[in-house]
């Protein structure tokens, strides 16, 4: 196990760095930079000379070769110092810091919520398969996998404000401090964002939990006289959950790109939020932290996947 560990370590080092890699280039690629912005507001005229625009992307180190650019953000990053914030001047990892939490409580709260919803659903799903039930489910979850998160965001908040004359409070406070304040800042974006989790998890749950319901050990285990809800828990649940396990740790790692725009529409101050904004000020290295530690996150969820694999199937053994 150790050394199936190691190796896929070894293996993530050369992804990781082509990925923070590729957004490096892709943000020197974009038209205009941070100075432009700064000077500019995006457009109009602006008071400052062209001497005085070169001296201010010298201070901000942009004039430098893009290899020594990445090169010294690289040994910096791999310490976790991205340096400050080319828009406001404040240190990036003091705005990590207070981000993440938020963005993390977000998506524990929508894998929580989702997991909850896919795992039943799935199962009554498969125990109740072309019933009205089982058609009714499969209509849900469609919907869950066609609607896009920002659009289901908006509808969702139209109807609260239309319908219940209410809407999510706009301060955030952490758990500890306010936990009903919390729970309300928190549990629509959850829903949004989790939906598709929990759309893709109850269908797989379904078609895995189908297959398996008609293998013979399943049959053998009725034959003895088993319950039904003693042969689903103990001997099918567990051996459908295998490909289940690896959809959603892919859907998990889409689920942080759809925070992203979860973060936006309801105004969650977390990563997603602090993302979007640097890029719209093209602020290249808060855009890179952000990348780098996702990165970090990527490859961490892909490495829990496969070892849970080990525990969900003792047949498999790590070399």
């Amino acid at each position: 196990m150790q050394a199936y560990i190691l190796q896929r370590l070894l293996l993530a080092v050369p992804t990781f760095l082509g990925a923070v890699l590729l957004v490096f280039v892709l943000l020197r690629l974009l038209p205009g930079d941070v100075v432009s912005v700064l000077v500019f507001g995006g457009e109009g005229p602006s008071p400052a000379t062209q001497e005085q625009i070169h001296r201010l992307r010298e201070e901000l180190g942009l004039t430098r070769p893009l290899h020594v650019q990445f090169w010294d953000w690289l040994t910096r990053a791999v310490r976790f110092d991205f340096g400050a914030s080319l828009w406001t001047g404040q240190p990036i990892t003091r705005e990590l810091l207070l981000r993440y939490p938020v963005t993390l409580s977000l998506l524990l709260v929508s894998v929580t919520v989702s997991v909850a919803i896919a795992l039943p659903a799935g199962v009554v799903m498969a125990l109740r398969q072309d019933t009205w039930v089982d058609y009714a489910l499969r209509l849900l979850t469609l919907a869950g996998l066609s609607v896009p998160n920002f659009f289901m965001a908006i509808l969702l908040l139209l109807a609260l404000a239309l319908l219940l004359d209410w809407s999510p409070p706009l301060e955030y406070r952490p758990l500890w401090e306010d936990p009903w304040l919390n729970i309300q800042r928190l549990l629509l974006p959850a829903v949004v964002a989790g939906y598709r989790l929990s759309a893709v998890g109850a269908r797989m749950v379904r078609a895995s939990l189908l297959e398996v319901l008609g293998e013979d050990y399943i049959r053998t285990a009725r034959a003895k006289g088993l319950g039904e809800a003693l042969v689903v828990s103990r001997h099918a649940l567990k051996n459908a959950l295998l490909p289940v396990v690896t959809l959603i740790g892919f859907e998990v790692i889409s689920l942080i790109g759809g925070v992203v725009v979860v973060e936006t529409v309801f105004t969650i101050p977390g990563v997603g939020r602090f993302l979007v904004d640097a890029v719209f000020h093209r602020d290249y290295p808060s855009v890179q932290a952000v990348v780098f530690v996702l990165a970090l996150v990527v490859l961490v969820v892909n490495l829990v996947v496969d070892l849970l694999y080990a525990w969900l199937d003792p047949r498999i053994r790590y070399r």
